[in-house]
């Protein structure tokens, strides 16, 4: 029987009402004071929750987790309060939410750490890359190389932010192991070049995010938690010399906790789905047992073609619902959709972020 794009599908005991799904999409319009989600927050994830589910944009597990200017933490009270405004707005809807939870790594700035310290990383090797830090956009320097106890203590702010975001309303929790970001920091050999068991083999580079793994899994049923990873992405200067080899294992090991799904960014984060010689998405999501959610340059025609061949369960759309609140329903119907201004995605308040038109 041919499957749509609009049919219902379960992850775990969790029924969502279409296999569209909203990417976790960073906007920066958090309160500047304390990090904390807001009421314009709640209103901007209500108006999309007729997808099926929304992954919302990354939240820091710790003030030590941050990289850019007026992202959202879940490690303090108020902060939990303010993601509770979000969460009642998107079930009121009858909308699902997941919380996607984020520490950035080498990805940031002495002017966003606690007292202005050096960003963190598995290796004290530097990113090209450049965050934007409320002023303007900085180069990333030298990160302090983790000791032991320093990486349990990260492991256990992952588990406390799971905690919270349960305390918060969510319905459950991604991780963030793409993008450049601590994760896959981590998992790759080109910013991971440890000499201890987190370094080295393919066994000791996912030893990090394996424990997170089993930390969340204290918190939420493994079936309430998705793991999300761009293995093909060079994003933040993420870089690996035998990525499909690296994955394969990663996502090998994933399997293993029986979790609700696994995100794939399919080839560059925000850019081309070619991939790199060697490089097999197939292949990758054959070693995964769960539901498996496609994304990346998705428009609907080829989301429905790869729904309806088996090639993915769920289809994440990102700038399509930046500037289209009613993307479900616009899909559809094949009516058009908006065009995103690019100049308000990033900070600001209402203006490209709230006041998109609705169809009608």
């Amino acid at each position: 029987m041919k499957k749509s794009l609009f049919d219902p599908i379960n992850i775990g005991d969790l029924r969502l009402s279409n296999r569209i799904v909203m990417a976790p999409l960073t906007r920066n319009r958090a309160d500047a004071n304390g990090d904390c989600a807001n009421e314009l927050m709640a209103l901007y994830y209500a108006q999309r929750a007729s997808a099926g589910l929304i992954i919302s944009e990354g939240a820091q597990i710790s003030p030590q987790g941050k990289g850019y200017a007026w992202t959202p933490g879940i490690y303090s009270g108020p902060q939990i309060e303010g993601w509770r405004k979000v969460t009642d707005a998107v079930h009121a809807k009858k909308g699902r939410i997941f919380i996607q939870l984020w520490h950035v790594g080498r990805i940031s700035h002495p002017s966003l750490q606690p007292d202005g310290r050096l960003p963190v990383a598995p290796s004290a090797i530097p990113a090209k890359a450049h965050i934007f830090d409320g002023k303007g956009f900085v180069p990333t320097p030298t990160p302090h190389a983790l000791e032991r106890d320093e990486i349990n203590a990260i492991i256990e702010d992952y588990r406390l932010a799971a905690k919270h975001a349960k305390s918060a309303g969510f319905d459950g929790v991604e991780l963030h192991g793409a993008n450049g970001y601590l994760i896959d920091q981590f998992l790759r050999d080109q910013s991971n070049q440890r000499s201890d068991c987190y370094g080295g083999s393919m066994e000791n580079r996912a030893r990090f995010l394996l424990e997170v793994i089993t930390a969340l899994i204290d918190v939420w049923p493994s079936k309430r938690i998705g793991i999300r990873l761009s293995p093909f992405s060079t994003f933040n200067s993420a870089s690996d010399t035998n990525p499909q080899e690296t994955f394969t294992y990663v996502i090998s090991k994933i399997n293993e906790f029986n979790l609700g799904y696994l995100h794939l960014v399919e080839g560059e984060t925000g850019g081309t789905r070619e991939l790199p010689a060697g490089g097999d998405i197939a292949k990758l999501r054959s070693h995964f047992n769960g539901i498996y959610i496609a994304n990346n340059g998705y428009n609907y025609e080829l989301a429905q073609s790869h729904i309806d061949r088996g090639a993915a369960d769920l289809i994440a759309f990102g700038k399509a619902f930046i500037s289209n609140p009613d993307l479900v329903e616009r899909l559809r119907t094949g009516m058009p959709l908006n065009i995103p201004n690019q100049n308000t995605f990033y900070g600001g308040g209402a203006e490209g972020y709230t006041d998109y038109p609705l169809l009608g």
